[in-house]
């Protein structure tokens, strides 16, 4: 296999402190570029409301990575789906893609909400979200993802105690 040397241009500083699968709304954190990144790399970005950022789940483990079919969070009332049908941990990668909402710029901080990694997460990448190389026609999906994902951005502040 290809293999591919990527290093992190920033890291997120605060908002969530561990890993949860649901309640992740209402959050600030800070995405903090690496001082090698002269300020005028993000010169504009302040005029979009939303980001695509690519990070890493940092607190995964390469034996966290599960290639076979399996049902969503371990659910038997959801059909097993194979590892390319999950968004999480379990990838080969052990990529992520969130599009937080962009609230300010101060110097190589981007402050963010809405942001689904932890503290100390690794960004691979971040660019505006263009509205027009977003998704083209209808949106098709079975009914699973919309019931596992039912509070996924429902307000931290609201979370039960567990």
């Amino acid at each position: 296999m290809t293999t591919y040397e990527v290093e992190a241009i920033a890291t997120v500083v605060g908002g969530h402190t561990r890993v949860q699968d649901d309640y992740q709304g209402g959050v600030e954190s800070v995405i903090r570029f690496n001082e090698a990144y002269p300020l005028e790399t993000l010169q504009g970005i302040e005029a979009f409301s939303h980001l695509t950022v690519t990070w890493h789940f940092h607190q995964a483990r390469p034996e966290d990575v599960q290639l076979h079919a399996r049902s969503p969070r371990g659910n038997p009332e959801w059909p097993a789906t194979g590892t390319f049908v999950h968004r999480n941990h379990r990838r080969p990668n052990q990529l992520a893609i969130s599009y937080p909402r962009l609230l300010g710029v101060d110097g190589r901080d981007l402050v963010v909400t809405d942001l689904d990694a932890v503290d100390g997460t690794p960004i691979l990448d971040v660019a505006p979200y263009f509205e027009q190389l977003g998704p083209r026609g209808p949106i098709r999906q079975p009914v699973w993802p919309g019931e596992m994902l039912a509070t996924y951005w429902e307000d931290a502040a609201g979370r039960p105690e567990c």
